[in-house]
């Protein structure tokens, strides 16, 4: 039997991962009372000890997710045996405050002479760019714990031999050129862990950005995978503009996969 990023198992993980974050971003904005501008030295701190425990709380969900998704495709495949998948772990509270922390450096007041564009406008406006920021990453650690849940099953369970990353349409360029590349995933290396800056590694083995909407398809001794129709085209695109170009594949189809977009009439991220 074969399995794909565009299954109907993968569209309803997808489905259920929004219906999660959107609870999570709801809950994440009420948390913004706790923040007195007129007093951010105490208030900030207590703000982000709120976030770490709504990410905790959030990323054990995310993680059940995951966990079902993977016990879903292992009984379509019809592997045989049993396997109890473990649950990742929610980010540690370290990781947490120093995603925060990033998301609200420009809150503080600077000196205008060393300041940047965005830390000399006003406190309100940095607080709502700060606060914008923070629901990036925050989505991006709670939905690992689902995508970290599966690679770690992936890993430790011995019918598996690989797993494929699924990338959904109005992905960025990184997104489709590691999802073009099929069910070839083992290693952290061909996961694309030396990507640029963009892309956090907190799985230890994928690179997922802020935002991303890429879930992890696991593929089972014995079984074939096939790339979604979008992910194929990705795939002739980097075939016909960056295969055989060492050092320059990750340039070259970028630039082609934004000419697509546009011919497509479809907004280049």
């Amino acid at each position: 039997m074969a399995t794909s990023d565009s299954s109907a198992s993968v569209t309803r993980w997808r489905r259920a991962q929004f219906g999660l974050t959107t609870l999570l971003l709801r809950d994440l904005r009420g948390l913004r009372r706790l923040i007195n501008p007129n007093r951010l030295q105490a208030t900030l701190p207590t703000w982000i000890e709120a976030v770490a425990a709504l990410v905790a709380r959030y990323s054990e969900a995310s993680a059940t997710l995951g966990a079902d998704f993977y016990d879903g495709e292992r009984e379509a495949a019809g592997v045989p045996g049993t396997f109890t998948v473990p649950l990742a772990d929610p980010p540690p509270d370290e990781q947490v405050d120093a995603s925060m922390r990033w998301a609200t450096k420009d809150v503080w007041d600077r000196d205008p002479d060393v300041a940047t564009a965005a830390q000399l406008e006003p406190l309100d406006v940095r607080l709502d760019a700060a606060m914008s920021k923070a629901e990036g990453a925050v989505d991006r650690l709670v939905l690992n714990g689902g995508r970290e849940t599966v690679l770690q099953a992936v890993a430790r369970d011995p019918q598996a031999v690989a797993w494929a990353r699924g990338a959904a349409l109005g992905c960025c360029s990184f997104c489709a050129l590691m999802s073009s590349r099929g069910a070839t995933y083992r290693t952290a290396g061909t996961a694309g862990r030396e990507a640029n800056e963009r892309f956090e590694g907190d799985t230890g083995q994928a690179k997922f950005h802020n935002w991303c909407r890429c879930v992890v398809v696991p593929v089972y001794r014995g079984q074939a995978f096939e790339l979604s129709p979008h992910a194929a085209e990705w795939d002739r695109l980097y075939r016909e503009h960056a295969q055989g170009h060492p050092g320059e594949q990750l340039r070259l189809f970028r630039r082609a996969f934004a000419e697509h977009q546009r011919e497509l009439g479809r907004p280049v991220p």
